[in-house]
């Protein structure tokens, strides 16, 4: 039985096909982990999730900020585009969106040492904090009718974590932190704009750093898969691993063996033109 994580796929379907060809995944006895983004962009996402869905007992997804808008969508919150229409359309369209929301934010296993999160984990969240915070907004999405709630979620959010805010301030940013997080100030404080790499002189000059280099970020014994961040791309440096290789902008659709002492790559060239 082997473990394989996948970052980002958003829709590409024939990249996800012929990656999992290429590392020989047998659904019967080998699991997925999926950092989330599942749609949005690519062709195929409606390909995608049916067939996410059809070995649903054999993965297990996060959910990505490109997946919450898609939920969003679907009860009338933002207006479609052409790549996720078809999955509105689909004659399956709610049993899909009732699976894809019933997904948690945060997935781990302490015999793998991994935790897996769209966008990492708050430089403020501790694992129990992680644990907790990820099931209080899973209890949100999945409630009877989380519309009103989703609608408030796409409203402005804090950029520091405040235990005494108000339930809905707190849960902004909680939703926030997991699914959209790239850069932080050193003291934790969260910058949702930009998007390049941490080396670019502009974001140098601002002061900011990956949230995963916050001097001030509490420890996590774990380590932690993510995606989300397509310009960072690649990396691994013994605590985090990032497996967003940004597969719809032509470059690479990845998947990492989490099962070795070492992370074991595998990489296809993107197939969407």
């Amino acid at each position: 039985m082997a473990v394989w994580a996948i970052g980002d796929i958003q829709g590409c379907y024939d990249s996800l096909e012929k990656l999992l060809k290429k590392i020989k995944f047998n659904p019967k006895k080998d699991t997925l982990w999926l950092a989330g983004d599942l749609v949005n962009r690519g062709d195929k996402s409606l390909e995608v999730l049916n067939y996410l869905y059809s070995i649903k007992d054999s993965i297990r997804v996060v959910l990505g900020n490109h997946d919450i808008s898609l939920i969003a969508i679907y009860y009338g919150i933002k207006k479609p585009n052409p790549t996720i229409q078809p999955i509105l359309d689909a004659p399956n369209s709610k049993e899909l969106i009732d699976w894809l929301r019933f997904q948690p934010f945060l997935v781990w296993d302490f015999d793998l040492n991994y935790i897996m999160a769209h966008a990492g984990i708050s430089p403020q969240f501790d694992f129990g904090m992680a644990v907790k915070y990820a099931s209080e907004i899973e209890k949100k999405l999945q409630s009877k009718n989380p519309k009103p709630w989703l609608k408030d979620m796409f409203k402005a959010t804090s950029t520091l974590f405040d235990v005494n805010a108000t339930s809905l301030d707190r849960e902004k940013y909680i939703l926030s932190s997991f699914t959209r997080m790239r850069f932080c100030e050193d003291n934790g404080k969260l910058d949702f704009y930009q998007k390049g790499k941490p080396s670019l002189s502009k974001i140098e000059y601002k002061g900011l750093k990956p949230w995963f280099s916050c001097p001030s970020r509490v420890p996590i014994s774990l380590k932690i898969v993510f995606g989300h961040w397509s310009t960072l791309g690649y990396w691994y440096d013994g605590n985090v691993l990032c497996l967003d290789t940004g597969c719809l902008w032509g470059r690479e659709l990845t998947a990492c063996r989490l099962d070795r002492k070492e992370p074991f790559i595998v990489q296809v060239k993107c197939s969407k033109k």
